[in-house]
């Protein structure tokens, strides 16, 4: 959600900023800009839309050497998309220049207190006023104390990159909620939102925490906090490449990541599941036998995907640890002065590891005493050093806004939590074996749904024009249908809706007609006959039936039929929700959507 990039040091600055924009606007936006100082100037160009207009309107300008600059790609959440709207924004006399991410919650009262003082506000957003307030604050010291000086009136969450005119050596960095990263090249410094946009020039980077700042110049870094309290920030070498963040032959990235799911799934599974003794280890979790035994319940908090995730891991616990699970929305726990149980274990899902709401259920659960740990695919993110413990999801860089092998490794990873609970209670070894194997069997079986690609499009053709779809599923099969809704939605924009196969009948079925077609998600389970009724009552209605299955279902009672393989029961989540990426990708594809950002949508929701 936004896009920082800053940069200062020997090269052409605009090349590496627009390149760094380029490589987030995964990350959803709708529209750029860029500022560089130039002959004692700052020169700002903006573009609502993509970042390719940006690129199209600098090419227009004259061209420049300047070495330091920031840019920016903006979500809207102050003001309409527009050139005006969109960042750097500048103080009344363009001296200072500021890009930012987050929301200043008090936004209005500082933009009524600058207009009363009769500062001419250009924009409707919420950055144009920390512009200002930096200004003011200039004369009286360094860029940095500014900076600080102005925050001291800001309430809400930022990730910002500070500018000077006066001072074209340096840029102020300040980080509370909203993550900023530097990266540390050969005599020149980078400033980024995301990793992804560093990885080309560097793997050596320092994550800032929240409520500290830096100043960086082209040879070095100083960090402090707020208070002016300087830290020690010690730099990390990240385990990427530019590479990893390139289509490598796939037409878009959810293709792509779709297809890197058995190798992700591998990966995840590597040197964490022990035959001898059939269990998992998750020494990340920094719990030993007694206090995995002391557990008495498990809670997962996520939101969107990651939230679906955790219900499917809560399914997966209580069957085989036999403990109390369940899953929340995380922005709805964090709001309803949660009872936090001391005996409970809470688990904070998020790919980007950023995820603001999850974040703040993540302090709110440490501020009241409870024992969380983050379940992250990200080193170093806010929740991953919040936690201090969890699970490393091990999926590799995920770029499309749709989540596919992030959320498929995270179900696994709940799939050996639950192994680990329940060996350390009544699980029996030979239960414990059958997980096991029935966990490295995996990859190879995703591998045998992915070969379906070609049958899933014929479906997805045939029912890409339907304006509803329901999803339904019971048990195990509840979440995944969930799950398939969302994928459907944010990607294809068909309106889908998940219930439980059982809550048909109670009030959705009055939907049901030819133009509604139906994905049951169907289990070889001891529902398998309960499931079939299902379809029998929608079938009885004219309504079409695709049933994604690894059960034999009688001959014509579906339209259409997806099959996966049949694995050990209480895996067959994992499975059954790819060929649901399979048929929204190929449904989204076929009315031409813009897969990996579709609209309205952020990969990293960092604002509330």
């Amino acid at each position: 959600m936004c896009g920082i990039v800053g940069y200062v040091g020997a090269k052409a600055a605009t090349p590496v900023l627009v390149e760094g924009l380029h490589r987030l606007e995964y990350r959803g936006y709708d529209s750029a800009g860029v500022a560089v100082v130039r002959r004692g100037r700052i020169a700002v160009t903006k573009a609502a839309g993509r970042v390719q207009e940006l690129r199209d309107r600098l090419a227009e300008s004259a061209p420049n050497a300047a070495t330091i600059g920031i840019a920016h790609t903006r979500w809207a959440t102050h003001g309409e998309p527009s050139d005006r709207n969109a960042h750097p924004h500048l103080d009344a006399d363009g001296r200072i220049a500021v890009v930012h991410n987050g929301i200043i919650e008090n936004a209005e009262q500082l933009r009524a207190r600058l207009a009363a003082e009769g500062v001419a506000l250009v924009s409707e957003t919420d950055t144009e006023a920390l512009a200002h307030l930096i200004a003011a604050e200039i004369e009286t010291g360094s860029l940095e104390d500014a900076v600080r000086s102005a925050l001291r009136h800001v309430e809400g969450t930022y990730g910002l990159v500070v500018l000077d005119r006066t001072r074209p050596d340096e840029l102020v960095v300040a980080r509370n909620g909203s993550p900023i990263v530097l990266g540390i090249g050969d005599g020149e410094m980078f400033v980024a939102s995301d990793v992804a946009a560093l990885v080309h020039h560097t793997q050596r980077v320092v994550f800032l925490d929240d409520g500290e700042l830096a100043t960086v110049r082209a040879g070095d870094y100083r960090t402090s906090t707020l208070e002016a309290r300087r830290t020690s920030k010690q730099p990390t070498t990240v385990d990427l490449a530019a590479d990893d963040y390139e289509l490598g032959g796939h037409p878009d990235f959810m293709r792509k990541e779709m297809a890197e799911q058995p190798e992700a799934v591998a990966r995840a599974l590597r040197g964490r599941l022990d035959e001898r003794f059939a269990t998992a280890h998750l020494g990340g979790l920094g719990l030993d036998p007694m206090a995995l035994r002391a557990v008495r319940r498990v809670k997962f908090l996520g939101c969107g995907s990651a939230y679906y995730a955790g219900q499917m891991g809560a399914t997966l616990v209580e069957e085989l640890a036999r403990i109390p699970a369940d899953a929340e929305p995380a922005s709805e726990f964090r709001y309803r002065n949660p009872v936090v149980d001391p005996d409970a274990l809470y688990v904070a899902i998020s790919q980007s590891g950023e995820t603001l709401d999850t974040l703040a259920a993540v302090q709110e659960l440490r501020r009241k005493g409870g024992r969380v740990i983050g379940a992250v695919n990200v080193v170093g993110s806010a929740i991953a050093r919040e936690c201090g413990s969890g699970v490393f999801l091990h999926a590799g860089p995920e770029v499309s806004v749709a989540s596919t092998k992030a959320l498929t490794n995270m179900t696994v990873s709940f799939a050996m939590l639950g192994l680990l609970l329940g060996r350390v209670r009544d699980l029996s070894a030979a239960s414990g074996q059958r997980i096991v194997s029935g966990l490295r069997a995996l990859p190879a079986q995703i591998e045998e749904i992915l070969t379906e690609d070609a049958r899933v499009q014929q479906v997805a053709k045939r029912h890409a024009h339907a304006r509803h779809m329901f999803f339904l599923g019971r048990v195990r099969g509840w979440p995944v249908a969930r799950e398939g809704a969302q994928k459907l939605k944010e990607i294809s924009y068909v309106h889908a809706e998940a219930y439980q196969s059982a809550e048909l009948k109670h009030g959705p079925l009055a939907l049901i007609d030819a133009d509604m077609p139906s994905v049951v998600v169907v289990p070889h389970d001891e529902l398998l006959a309960k499931n079939i009724g299902t379809m029998e009552q929608i079938r009885a209605r004219g309504g079409p039936v695709i049933a994604v299955t690894n059960a034999e279902i009688p001959e014509g009672l579906a339209d259409e039929v997806i099959r996966v393989p049949r694995g050990e029961p209480e895996l067959d989540p994992i499975l059954l929700t790819i060929p649901l990426q399979l048929l929204a990708y190929h449904i989204a594809a076929e009315l031409g959507r813009d897969i990996d950002k579709p609209r309205n949508l952020a990969k990293s929701v960092t604002v509330e």
